[in-house]
C-alpha cells in the first residue's frame, strides 16, 4: 500500500517537474540579441583587442557546448529507450565492453583538451598586453591625420582611479580620455591593494597590484563612453570604483588636453599622498590636474615598497 502511494506521489511529481522545465525560457523571451548586449558588455567590443576577445570565448563556448549538447541528448535518449517500462529494449546480461564505446570515451577528451589548449594558447599571445600580435598600430582618425601612439600611466588607490599622462604632464581622476585609432600603452600600479583594470568594450580585466608595475593595450574603434571599473572587491568604495573612458577624435583630444594643462590644480607626490587617501566617490566625482611631475608613477611604487600606507581616519574615542 505505502509502496503504491509513494509510486503515485513520485509520479506525480515527475510530471509537474516535466511541465514546468521549460518555464525559465519565458523569461528570456522578452531578451532580443540588442538588450542582451546592452546588459553584457563585451558582446559590443569596440576595438580590435576586445573583439579578438570575445572571438575566443565565442570558440571555447561552442567547443564545450558540442560536448553538453549532445552528451545531454544521448542521455536523455537511455533514459526513455531502456527504462524499465519499456518491454522492447534490448538486454545483453553478457555484454562487458565495446571498442566503440571505448574509443569515444578517450578520443573525444583528448581531441577536445587538445583543440582548446591551441586556441587558448593563440588567444592569449594575440592579445597579450606586452607583445599583442592583433594590435592595429596607428589607424587614420577623421580628417586623416594618424593617431600617434599614448602612454597612460594607471594608479589605484581606494577607491579612486588616477591617469596621468606622463607626456602631456597632466592627469585626470576617474575619467579617462583617449583618442580614437591610437595605441594607448598602459603602465599600471596600485598605491594601496589588488585592483582589476577592466573595460569590457575595449579591453580585458588585467590586475593592478601594489608596489608592481603591470601593462594593458588597446585601440579603440569607435567613438563613445564606455564604463571601466575595478573587477577585484577591495573593501567599503568598491561599489563607487568606477571610470568613464572617453573615445574622442583626435582634434577634439588635443583640444582637450590643452585645457587640462590650464587647471589651477597641480599634482606632485605630495598633493598624491591627500588624494590617496580612503574615499568612497558615491557622486562619481571626476578631478584635472596641470603640472604633474615625471617621476610620480615611480614614486608611488618607491612609496608603497618602502611601507607607505594611506589608511582610513577613525573618529576619536568616544566621538558620536
Amino acid at each position: 500500500m505505502w509502496a503504491r502511494q509513494y509510486s503515485s506521489i513520485a509520479h506525480r511529481i515527475g510530471r509537474l517537474v516535466r511541465s514546468t522545465a521549460f518555464l525559465p525560457l519565458l523569461f528570456l523571451s522578452g531578451c532580443s540579441a540588442h538588450s542582451l548586449s546592452r546588459q553584457f558588455l563585451i558582446f559590443r567590443p569596440a576595438g580590435p583587442l576586445s573583439a579578438t576577445d570575445l572571438r575566443f570565448t565565442i570558440f571555447d563556448v561552442a567547443v564545450m557546448l558540442g560536448i553538453i549538447i549532445p552528451t545531454a541528448i544521448v542521455t536523455t535518449f537511455f533514459l526513455i529507450r531502456y527504462r524499465k517500462a519499456n518491454s522492447t529494449a534490448a538486454y545483453d546480461p553478457t555484454w562487458s565492453h565495446s571498442n566503440l564505446i571505448e574509443l569515444v570515451v578517450w578520443a573525444v577528451p583528448l581531441i577536445t583538451v587538445a583543440l582548446l589548449a591551441y586556441y587558448a594558447y593563440r588567444g592569449t599571445y594575440a592579445v597579450d598586453p606586452f607583445h599583442p600580435r592583433l594590435l592595429k598600430t596607428a589607424q587614420s582618425a577623421p580628417g586623416g591625420t594618424p593617431a600617434p601612439p599614448l602612454r597612460v600611466d594607471v594608479i589605484t588607490t581606494d577607491w579612486q582611479w588616477l591617469f596621468i599622462y606622463p607626456r602631456q604632464h597632466i592627469a585626470t581622476a576617474n575619467e579617462l580620455v583617449i583618442p580614437r585609432g591610437a595605441t594607448v600603452d598602459f603602465h599600471m600600479t596600485s598605491a594601496t591593494v589588488v585592483n582589476d583594470f577592466f573595460i569590457p568594450n575595449l579591453a580585458g580585466m588585467i590586475d593592478i597590484m601594489p608596489g608592481m608595475r603591470t601593462k594593458q593595450v588597446l585601440v579603440a574603434d569607435q567613438l563613445g563612453t564606455y564604463k571601466g571599473y575595478s573587477a577585484n572587491f577591495s573593501g567599503g568604495g568598491f561599489s563607487w570604483m568606477g571610470f568613464k573612458t572617453h573615445v574622442v577624435g583626435l582634434k577634439h583630444f588635443q583640444d582637450w588636453v590643452q585645457s587640462v594643462q590650464h587647471s589651477p590644480v597641480h599634482m606632485d607626490y605630495a598633493q598624491f599622498n591627500t588624494f590617496a587617501k580612503p574615499t568612497k566617490n558615491i557622486q562619481g566625482k571626476t578631478f584635472e590636474f596641470s603640472d604633474v611631475k615625471g617621476r610620480l608613477f615611480d614614486q608611488v611604487i618607491e612609496g608603497v615598497l618602502k611601507g607607505r600606507v594611506y589608511t582610513t581616519q577613525l573618529p576619536p574615542p568616544g566621538s558620536a
